[in-house]
């Protein structure tokens, strides 16, 4: 198939028949092989063993099987107390779906979600990325082996429309004709404090695909919400930092250097407990909305409707009640956390804060927003009630 033919080629995974010529291209190159030696050897013994299972992957399938499980299993053992999944009779059975998720980790929150789907057998899914993380050709090679699709991010305003028009029709594709699930999550980038809200901006462009019925085009995807949670947030301390550094000077912008050191944290740092949690399709609920309701309602509904599944289903710890104590000054959880909970809870915050290194540090403010990060997901649920 040419780039004529194949109308998503410059966003779509790498297709199996092109997975041994795009390896061949990963082994040859020096600062995959740097990167790869500091990451995936702890799964495989020698540079060179891994090399040959790198090399005896056919298909995407291969490589997620023999590369990406056994590498994530360490990963798992070393900074995790256990990885869960709950509530799989919601994934609809004998179609694709689209899971929309909140968002706590840069790389690794789909990557455990498909560590998940086939320890259950099941099917892994395509994993949308923005192109803002593609720092070098070779991550792009990696992500689109491992079934990622692309989200262009810096184009000019222009370009816009015909970019989230291209992306929404590969989505519906993806879902419709072939089957298969896909993953995206509800907002762009990460909720730095944890308050998980879908942009409406987003169902909007999942609808491009057939804008006479976004309705319709939206129960086209099967929207299945998903709940992520994670004991610790090995990030809060960059997040916080980030915080100050914005409030600061209003004109703030990461640098690369400091993707590159968000990734490294969530991948290496501990993060307790990981908990996945599903909830209900959507579709159902999209259907009740009246045919007489404006686009913008009728997205605005969508949103909410996933917003409020991901809040009923997301997993608490000891830590989230404790936060949420402390932001509304109340006990109201005191029965769900421990003295020794609450105090360690305390040195936490101050160790995550000692670890931020900025001119005027305004440690109330940071303690304030590793709090809520902790805390903002308990009151979304009681709202969500």
């Amino acid at each position: 198939m040419t780039e004529k033919t194949d109308k998503f080629y410059d966003i779509r995974p790498i297709p199996d028949n092109e997975v041994p010529a795009t390896i061949a291209s990963l082994v040859s190159n020096n600062y995959f092989r740097r990167a790869a030696e500091a990451f995936v050897l702890q799964a495989f013994p020698t540079w060179d063993e891994f090399i040959d299972v790198l090399i005896q992957c056919r298909t995407k399938g291969d490589f997620q099987r023999l590369v990406i499980y056994p590498v994530m299993s360490q990963l798992i053992n070393k900074t995790t107390s256990g990885l869960s999944g709950a509530n799989w009779e919601n994934i609809p059975d004998g179609k694709g779906c689209l899971f929309i998720s909140n968002h706590r980790d840069i790389v690794l929150d789909v990557a455990f979600l498909n560590m998940l789907l086939i320890d259950q057998r099941k099917s892994t899914t395509e994993i949308a990325i923005g192109d803002n993380l593609l720092i070098y050709p070779w991550i792009e090679e990696v992500v689109r082996l491992n079934k990622s699709f692309i989200v262009k991010r810096g184009v000019s305003v222009r370009q816009m429309l015909e970019v989230s028009k291209h992306l929404s029709e590969y989505i519906y594709d993806t879902v419709n004709r072939r089957g298969e699930s896909a993953w995206i999550a509800q907002r762009e980038g990460r909720a730095k404090d944890s308050n998980d809200k879908t942009q409406v901006s987003l169902l909007k462009m999942f609808a491009l695909h057939d804008n006479s019925d976004p309705a319709g085009a939206l129960i086209d995807l099967h929207i299945v919400p998903l709940s992520i949670s994670y004991e610790l947030d090995p990030c809060d301390f960059l997040k916080a930092k980030e915080f100050q550094l914005k409030r600061d000077n209003p004109g703030y912008k990461k640098s690369k250097a400091d993707d590159i050191e968000n990734i490294i944290t969530s991948i290496w740092g501990f993060k307790g407990r990981v908990s996945f949690r599903f909830g209900k399709c959507i579709d159902e609920e999209i259907a009740t909305i009246p045919k007489s309701t404006n686009k913008n309602e009728l997205f605005k509904s969508a949103a909410s409707f996933i917003d409020r599944e991901i809040y009923r289903n997301y997993t608490f710890f000891p830590y989230n009640y404790v936060a949420y104590d402390l932001m509304t000054g109340s006990d109201r959880f005191s029965s769900q956390y421990t003295e020794e909970d609450f105090s360690n809870f305390e040195a936490y915050l101050q160790e995550q804060i000692n670890k931020i290194h900025i001119p005027h540090r305004d440690d109330a403010f940071l303690r304030e927003k590793i709090i809520g990060m902790y805390g903002n997901t308990v009151k979304n649920y009681l709202e969500a009630q």
